[in-house]
């Protein structure tokens, strides 16, 4: 009779295999994750391996201090790892999983060109649903499919199989970044990029090591370290291939960068560099596939540089982007990126002095079910900019703020 292994083992199991860490380099990663004075008390080396192959068999559960150590070492929350039950989750992908899995047991103990082209088409399949998918939802289907990826990794393949393995779990890793930054979860988002730049080194993919350059950007901007976010969209754009989607994002991450630091000249440069980029670009298949650029893109990314540049252009020009998100004449109609331009266009009205619909677009934002945690500080901003102004909705704007938040205080990035 076999024994069902505990939800925790099978996620230390999981976790370590999603990141293609062997056991030896996670008993590495647990030792340098301890202080000083755990470190001088931890066994030898091959010590923690044996304890990592018992726990990860289910024969017992960690105990202090390797509970904390794993949860430093892979960027997530004690409770989180110990107490996660996949059972519970409810998957929207079963389906897309049963798939997949049914075309690598037709292929027997060989990966197969038919497993690859799902797994290919699941990958897309996810990147298109981040737009419009809560990220914690979304990233739990992402990890399932990397868990898939480092099974079929053992499996029998020839090298150009191997290597198309390697760039899905390159895309899938970066896309559990993008949706760990959203949730703000820096220390595993930062784990799962440093998987992704060594998924896409191996695999000699330049796009991949592009957009985990781009998505440090963007992370650090939102952050307010808008010099880093300049070094990185710069890195990002010499790593690309040229006139890629990951070229172009990295050029308007360069010219938000150049916005917030107040570089006027060199902002109007960078976008007038992204304009010609997108000019001969048509939309894409499945443009709403987050690492393809779509060129109505350019248009948000613009309304958003020129509103922080205090350009007199940015209030009529947010206003025709927020339009053209919420009809179909581009295309499906995108609701949260139209969230985000409605405090694009906040900010706009602010600097031309019409607080009061600057607070109302800005609560409706808040209010709307759609504004993902990164994009929480842009609702700040509104918020502290009218308090600024005693504007009589900053009260009810700053109450709708920490209940967005969960009871955080408005913070001033600017």
């Amino acid at each position: 009779m076999v024994t069902e292994l505990p939800a925790w083992a099978v996620r230390l199991r999981a976790e370590r295999r999603n990141r293609f860490w062997s056991q030896k380099e996670m008993a590495r990663r647990l030792a340098e994750a301890a202080d000083d004075d755990v470190r001088a008390r931890l066994p030898s080396r091959e010590s923690i391996v044996r304890r990592i192959k018992a726990y990860e068999a289910g024969h017992n559960q960690p105990d202090d201090p390797y509970r904390l150590l794993y949860a430093r070492a892979l960027g997530l929350a004690e409770d989180e790892l110990f107490e996660y039950n996949p059972r519970s989750v409810g998957f929207a992908g079963d389906d897309e999983w049963d798939a997949l899995d049914l075309a690598r047991r037709v292929a027997a103990t060989e990966v197969g060109r038919e497993t690859l082209e799902r797994l290919e088409l699941a990958v897309d399949d996810l990147a298109v649903a981040y737009p419009r998918m809560p990220p914690r939802e979304l990233l739990v289907r992402v990890r399932r499919h990397l868990s898939y990826v480092s099974q079929l990794l053992d499996a029998k393949k020839t090298l150009s199989e191997h290597r198309r393995l390697l760039v899905a779990g390159g895309w899938l890793s970066l896309l559990a970044a993008t949706c760990l930054i959203d949730l703000r979860r820096f220390p595993a988002a930062a784990a799962r990029l440093r998987t992704a730049a060594q998924l896409a080194k191996e695999s000699e993919h330049r796009e991949i090591a592009a957009w985990c350059l781009e998505t440090q950007a963007w992370q650090v901007l939102t952050d307010g370290d808008f010099g880093q976010a300049l070094a990185l969209a710069q890195a990002a754009q010499r790593v690309a291939p040229g006139g890629s989607s990951a070229y172009i994002q990295a050029t308007a991450q360069e010219g938000r960068a150049w916005a917030r630091l107040g570089r006027a000249r060199e902002t109007h440069e960078t976008l007038n560099r992204l304009m010609r980029l997108v000019e001969p670009l048509h939309v894409p298949d499945r443009a709403e596939h987050h690492y393809r650029y779509d060129p109505a893109k350019s248009d948000a990314y613009l309304a958003t540089t020129l509103c922080w540049l205090g350009d007199p252009s940015a209030e009529p020009y947010s206003r025709g982007v927020l339009a053209r998100l919420e009809s179909a004449t581009d295309g499906p109609p995108r609701p949260r990126r139209a969230v985000a331009a409605r405090l694009d266009l906040a900010l706009a009205l602010l600097a031309a002095d019409q607080p009061d619909e600057a607070g109302h677009l800005t609560l409706a934002a808040m209010t709307s079910g759609l504004l993902v945690p990164s994009h929480h500080w842009r609702a700040a901003e509104v918020v502290s900019g009218l308090e600024a102004r005693r504007a009589p909705e900053a009260a009810e704007l700053r109450e709708a703020y920490r209940e967005l938040c969960g009871g955080s205080v408005v913070q001033n990035r600017s």
